[in-house]
């Protein structure tokens, strides 16, 4: 891939990665804070300030590596929010509440990058083509994150909901796969769709059917808020 031509993909997706992972954790980290947990607050985590949030390896080698090699799709993670859930004020239902404040600030984000589509034909067209690039990204992205990590896996966003709101015979088993969550999404996303293939002659992708079906779907909707042909 040309250099001009990395060099731009990064421009168009760089301010939009930046503000999801940011607002996404700074959302579980205010949550936390005004739910009794302090842990994320004194360690500065309440704030928009990206470089608090960024993981060097997750945010930004994976993720460039992958524009570098031209690969489809994108893949990358901030620094998790550390949260002791036995500080909260109700640890059972506040557990709830910070693990969805993450995705909720991904969807408020996506609609006001969906609202600000309605400025870009004021700016020069060269400037409108490439603000159209970020704001596309930008929704896609939050959307993309809010889906991702309301999949009911541990360490995942809608793991932790699960294991809030389930009773406490699927609860407790399923929090004991948070140490194997990663391995277990890395065996969904990767393994699965490649081995059932290969042994199958039938791809069985979950991630990739929930991502075409949901997608779409929450672009549409948010679309339609932000008053969008």
């Amino acid at each position: 891939m040309d250099l001009d031509v990395i060099l731009y993909q990064i421009s168009i997706w760089l301010i939009p990665v930046l503000l999801a992972i940011t607002l996404h954790e700074a959302g579980h980290a205010f949550a936390a804070w005004k739910l009794g947990d302090r842990t994320a607050k004194d360690l500065g985590r309440v704030t928009l300030n990206p470089i608090k949030h960024v993981d060097p390896v997750g945010t930004v080698l994976i993720p460039g590596m992958l524009l570098f090699v031209g690969a489809p799709f994108l893949f990358g993670y901030a620094k998790p929010v550390p949260v002791n859930f036995w500080a909260l004020n109700n640890p059972r239902r506040d557990m709830v509440l910070v693990a969805l404040a993450g995705p909720a600030m991904n969807l408020v984000l996506a609609f006001l990058f969906a609202l600000a589509f309605h400025i870009v034909p004021v700016f020069p067209d060269e400037v409108a083509v490439w603000l159209n690039e970020n704001l596309r990204n930008g929704i896609i992205i939050n959307i993309v994150l809010c889906i991702f990590n309301m999949m009911p896996i541990p360490p995942l966003d809608g793991g932790r909901v699960a294991v809030g709101l389930l009773p406490n015979s699927l609860a407790v088993p399923l929090a004991r796969l948070e140490r194997f969550g990663f391995l277990i999404l890395l065996g969904i996303i990767l393994l699965l769709p490649m081995v059932s293939a290969s042994f199958f002659g039938s791809r069985i992708d979950p991630f990739g059917w929930i991502m075409d079906g949901l997608l779409p779907f929450f672009v549409r909707l948010i679309a339609n808020f932000a008053g969008l042909a």
